[in-house]
């Protein structure tokens, strides 16, 4: 299991958190303001960061940015703010995942076990690079490339890219997006997926108005590929 830090301000909240996650096999490492978990982060050297946007000392975002200067340790924000506005600010700013308050146990369990193996080293005999339409990405070395240029990109952006150029020319639903890339259950009021796009095309140098590589096929997915 993992060891998991938990920055929340509120205590019933981190003492449930923390009974949950303990009696699934974790250490956990609990923690109340931003200041506390910046220290605990770098003392503790946890496996996974679960972080509240509203703490009391200083705003979730501007404490997962100093987390970023120092340390790349998967970051799931765990918070009562629900807008696509506040989930973009914090991918932003470099959180890994977003769950909105109230959720289950076994759901961020599932969330936990999923960053986890998403940030884990790579299998050196599998994975080989592919390539696409002037994409190629591999995984191997984690890196991507437009057209010879190197992409700077997160690593579920990375993931997501991975995914759509290896099916290219396919069309993929949102819930096999959300289930193999992000590898947890679809919900259809997740806008995990969309957000994730909206940033990988702006990153190829298109948007969902005017594509180029990412097509929405309405009502179905998205399907990677130039047009013709």
């Amino acid at each position: 299991m993992a060891k998991v830090l938990i920055v929340e301000d509120d205590a019933t909240i981190r003492t449930g958190i923390l009974r949950a996650l303990a009696a699934r096999g974790h250490v956990v490492v609990p923690a109340g303001t931003a200041l506390d978990g910046l220290k605990l982060a770098v003392a503790e050297a946890p496996d996974v960061v679960l972080l509240d946007l509203g703490l009391p000392d200083l705003d979730g975002r501007e404490a997962l940015r100093m987390l970023r200067a120092v340390s790349q340790v998967p970051v799931i924000v765990v918070t009562a703010r629900r807008t696509e506005g506040e989930m973009v600010r914090a991918l932003d700013a470099g959180a890994d995942d977003y769950v909105v308050k109230p959720y289950g146990a076994e759901q961020i369990d599932a969330r936990i076990r999923a960053v986890l193996r998403r940030t884990s080293p790579p299998d050196q005999d599998r994975d080989p690079a592919v390539e696409a339409d002037g994409v190629r990405v591999d995984p191997r070395a984690r890196t991507a490339t437009l057209d010879g240029t190197a992409l700077e990109l997160t690593p579920r952006e990375f993931d997501l890219l991975h995914f759509l150029v290896s099916r290219a020319g396919e069309v993929v639903s949102k819930r096999e997006l959300l289930t193999e890339v992000w590898q947890v259950p679809y919900t259809a009021a997740d806008k995990t997926v969309d957000v994730h796009l909206s940033w990988l095309r702006r990153k190829l140098g298109e948007t969902a108005q005017d594509p180029r590589r990412i097509h929405t096929v309405r009502r179905v997915g998205v399907r990677y590929g130039l047009s013709t």
